[in-house]
């Protein structure tokens, strides 16, 4: 009798734990579900209509699919916008691994990692506004020390050559300090012992890096790279703010594209299909990101070894 009371109380508190939870979760999934998951089956069903905002739509299924593979304008968009991918996700990666070993190892001060973070806590737009006026060609101050040093005047946001390196400048000063400040949190959670076995045996800065620092970073890299992946296909207000997908088109990125079809031409299936287009390009980034970051860190034999013994092997394998 008494264990069949027992069974019904823990079934009881079971259900209420259970119902917590549930209501806890409910908020997050109510709002993904509704700004979220509703408004992609909304725009994928778009998609496949022909539809100006004006009138009813009307459905052509497949043809704004069709349409896009022979559009010179996305395809120059497209290409654009991987140009833009390749300048920002290397640089940005590589300074934020840097200032974050840099702070793990010379100076774990609180003040600066709150000034690595400062420029992402400024919005995109005051950012692209700031950096507007610093590279102006006439009145900005980066021409104006420019032209102390002897190198001359630049066009920067101007030039239809540099306009877009210009853009992901901007984009790698605002969210280099985030990058720098996952690192850091990253190396937080590396044992201390490794280094310390490792500087017994030897081992120089480099070789802790490249054999301990990067292959124990790799859930912290791949989150990382992700996140820039998709952050940077969904560049779009710097560019709204600085030139507009000028000059000349340079900076005519996929988002902007998607706007002007749609807000400017009235092309809203169009506009639609171009959406699902990157949605489905970006999205399958994130399971491959969770099978790179859930395999076994096991580097290399050194490291293998340092985490079983005090002491390394030979220096023969570092």
């Amino acid at each position: 009798m008494a264990k069949a009371i027992d069974s019904a109380a823990q079934a009881r508190r079971r259900r209420r734990e259970a119902l917590t939870g549930y209501a806890f979760v409910a908020p997050a999934f109510l709002g993904f579900l509704l700004f979220y998951l509703l408004p992609t089956i909304r725009a994928v069903q778009i998609s496949l209509t022909d539809w100006n905002m004006m009138r009813a739509p009307r459905f052509v299924g497949l043809d704004n699919y069709v349409r896009l593979l022979s559009d010179g304008n996305f395809w120059h968009s497209a290409g654009l916008t991987l140009a833009y991918v390749l300048y920002n996700i290397p640089i940005q990666t590589a300074l934020g691994l840097l200032l974050a070993v840099l702070s793990d190892r010379l100076a774990r001060s609180v003040w600066l990692r709150a000034v690595i973070i400062a420029p992402y806590l400024i919005s995109n737009v005051v950012a692209a506004l700031i950096w507007l006026m610093m590279l102006d060609p006439i009145l900005g101050l980066v021409n104006a020390f420019l032209d102390v040093v002897g190198i001359g005047r630049q066009g920067f946001l101007a030039s239809p050559d540099q306009a877009m390196v210009s853009i992901a400048g901007i984009s790698t000063w605002r969210h280099t300090g985030l990058t720098a400040l996952l690192f850091y949190a990253g190396l937080q959670a590396i044992p201390r012992h490794l280094y310390e076995a490792a500087r017994l045996e030897g081992a120089g800065e480099w070789t802790m890096f490249r054999r301990i620092t990067l292959p124990l970073l790799r859930p912290v890299l791949a989150f990382v790279l992700v996140t820039s992946l998709i952050g940077s296909f969904q560049v779009f207000d710097v560019v709204a703010v600085t030139n507009a997908g000028g000059p000349s088109n340079s900076t005519r990125v996929l988002l902007w594209y998607i706007y002007e079809n749609a807000f400017r031409f009235n092309r809203m299936g169009y506009a639609s299909a171009l959406s699902a287009v990157i949605f489905g390009s970006v999205t399958p980034a994130s399971p491959a990101s969770r099978s790179t970051a859930s395999g076994k860190l096991t580097p290399s034999v050194s490291i293998r070894k340092v985490k079983m013994s005090p002491c390394l092997p030979d220096e023969k394998q570092w």
